[in-house]
């Protein structure tokens, strides 16, 4: 749970700074919003958490 709160807190603070430079239009950040939630309702969902949880623990053992 930790980790998808500060994956969505990551990923929002990133869309604001695109959208104030100029890189990201609103149409384009409304596109992306709308896949993250059609990809939640579909079968492939499980298999990104667990991709992106792997991910996570992967980065979270290196020391540096």
């Amino acid at each position: 749970m930790a980790i998808s709160i500060s994956v969505v807190l990551l990923l929002s603070v990133l869309a604001v700074i695109f959208l104030r430079n100029g890189g990201l239009k609103v149409s384009h950040a409304l596109v992306c919003l709308l896949l993250g939630f059609y990809l939640a309702g579909t079968n492939i969902a499980p298999t990104i958490n667990s991709g992106l949880t792997a991910t996570a623990d992967i980065v979270g053992s290196l020391r540096p």
